[in-house]
């Protein structure tokens, strides 16, 4: 095994030992199986080829102070997984299955999980497939799930230090009755055009509008917003918006802190009114944002004025943090230890 420099870890593939996997044939799911192939060995006309009959999921495992493994709601993974299999006629995955095949692709892979104390942590990945092959469109009869791990670090390259985000108004990541709401692929390739375009002019992330009057705030490339004022904290509410657990999770932690929360609809114009503002997710945690600029009228919001992130941010990111590694007791019963 490779040596890694475990504190300055990227947000990206490293191949790890075991991989595991469970098909769906015959109207019923086979055992688990493990495998070293980074491969998949699959049908020319399967549907997640041609149609895009794929789902997935992001989660973390985390070594604590005493080398004990903590994963963290993944029950909320399993149940999220199924929501997306059900929005485009996959097979489920059941819970014990799910749990399963992810214990056992971390233990297998145990020595990839980075140490306590260096931030990073070993991602996830299950993922559920259309195999069964259809020239039609319409669903597979044979699904594929598996689950494979690699070590990360930050998703954005600042770490826990302010981003700089783009509004772009001339694409959408997914519409009000799409798939929004679900974690398919789908929503991801339709983000790849305005992620290139805030990137290539240097930003970290595009901020997506609303697809019927880009007028309402609804998510950064890959992450869920928040703005914070008037100590409470607000997100957007959105058919259209996938529920991130990471900001279920901090919306109760903030509750937990004494600050009001509201999730509605959050207008574009109400950006100038935040104390604080951010992004959240599995990868990213908390991403505190320095600026948004939106690159049709120009128009600049500037947060985070001595570099740093907010006070409540950091507070949150922190205890947040804390739970998921160890330090902070668990009162939300949040942890299941698997190792």
């Amino acid at each position: 095994m490779e040596k890694f420099d475990w504190k300055n870890l990227p947000f990206g593939y490293v191949k790890t030992d075991y991989n595991v996997r469970c098909y769906y044939k015959n109207g019923e799911w086979g055992e688990l199986e493990v495998t070293s192939s980074e491969k998949i060995d699959m049908h020319m006309a399967a549907t997640c080829l041609h149609y895009g009959q794929q789902a997935f999921e992001g989660m973390k495992a985390y070594m604590d102070k005493d080398g004990k493994i903590r994963l963290f709601r993944w029950q909320e993974n399993a149940k999220r997984l199924q929501t997306s299999a059900d929005g485009i006629l996959m097979a489920k995955v059941p819970e014990e299955i799910f749990k399963e095949a992810v214990v056992k692709a971390v233990l297998l892979n145990k020595q990839y999980i980075p140490p306590h104390g260096t931030g990073a942590a070993l991602y996830i990945r299950p993922l559920l497939l259309g195999s069964g092959p259809q020239i039609g469109v319409k669903p597979a009869k044979e699904f594929l799930f598996m689950v494979f791990v690699t070590p990360v670090g930050p998703y954005f390259k600042e770490g826990f230090n302010p981003v700089k985000i783009a509004i772009v108004k001339d694409s959408d990541r997914a519409s009000p009755r799409g798939t929004g709401h679900i974690k398919v692929g789908g929503n991801y390739a339709a983000s790849l055009y305005g992620v290139n375009k805030a990137i290539s002019q240097g930003y970290g992330s595009p901020m997506y509008l609303d697809a019927i009057e880009k007028k309402y705030i609804d998510e950064i490339g890959a992450a869920n917003f928040f703005g914070i004022k008037n100590n409470t904290y607000i997100t957007p509410k959105s058919t259209s918006i996938l529920p991130s657990i990471t900001n279920k999770s901090i919306m109760t932690i903030a509750e937990d802190m004494g600050m009001k929360v509201e999730q509605r609809a959050v207008p574009v114009e109400e950006l100038e009114t935040f104390e604080e503002v951010g992004a959240c997710g599995t990868a990213a945690i908390i991403a505190p944002i320095g600026e948004i600029f939106d690159m049709e009228t120009h128009k600049t919001y500037k947060y985070c004025k001595n570099g740093k992130p907010g006070p409540v941010s950091t507070k949150i990111y922190n205890k947040l943090q804390g739970i998921q590694f160890g330090d902070e007791p668990d009162k939300f019963n949040w942890i299941e230890i698997i190792g």
